[in-house]
């Protein structure tokens, strides 16, 4: 194996760093999206029912709990279910849009590095085929084949090198593009419903406390009376 590497000559190190990078990459990105994977449609309903009683604390609480971009969304909204609701749709708008650089984090390197690795691959062949060349060149007739073998041995192994670390980064960042493109869509489908959501506790809240107002003033004026 450190042989084939050898032979390689420095293009294939570097690819081999770069391959290095997309593994950390695609590592950190699977255990970051396995993190934040949660049962949303539960979540949504166990806030929703602290809304609708007026507990937004105990919402609050559920949301710092499940760490996910809808969690952070609702808590969003509930923060600001004071303001009216073209103002929460902005606010929970911008909200949504700050968790894309968390959720694309390096996946664009991941894209760079393959798009870069195959022609890293096609560098190296070229040196390679240069090397053999430079070698025919200088000697005319070469009685051992080994001296071109080195040449020609960069050339194929740079090129395989590339096109092995290329596919499975091509493969992954698709793979993680669309993984994100799927939450984001989400979350602003989710959106509307949060407001439905947050202003319909609201208007229960306000509900129930004009109904125990009047009932508690009669009480106190009933205790006067009796007086």
């Amino acid at each position: 194996m450190l042989d084939f590497i050898v032979k390689g000559g420095l293009v294939l190190w570097v690819i081999m760093a770069l391959s290095v990078v997309g593994i950390a990459i695609i590592v950190e990105r699977v255990l970051y999206f396995r993190s934040i994977r949660t049962d949303e449609e539960k979540l949504f309903q166990r806030v929703k029912a602290s809304v609708e009683k007026g507990h937004f604390e105990e919402a609050l609480s559920i949301c710092d709990n499940n760490e996910s971009p809808l969690s952070a969304l609702i808590k969003v909204g509930i923060e600001y279910r004071a303001y009216p609701e073209s103002a929460q749709k902005e606010i929970l708008k911008d909200a949504a849009a700050q968790e894309v650089p968390r959720l694309e984090r390096n996946v664009s390197t991941l894209g760079t590095i393959a798009h870069i690795a195959p022609l890293l691959g096609l560098l190296g062949t070229v040196t390679g085929t240069m090397k053999a060349f430079g070698v025919l060149g200088r000697f005319g007739a070469v009685a051992d084949p080994s001296i071109l073998a080195m040449g020609i041995s960069e050339a194929l192994i740079t090129t395989v090198g590339g096109i092995v670390v290329a596919v499975p980064a091509v493969i992954f960042y698709n793979l993680l593009v669309t993984k994100v493109n799927l939450i984001l869509l989400k979350m602003e489908n989710q959106v509307t419903a949060l407001i439905m959501m947050i202003n319909s506790g609201k208007r229960r809240v306000a509900a129930a406390e004009s109904t125990a107002a009047p009932a508690t003033s009669r009480d106190g004026a009933s205790q006067g009376a009796g007086a």
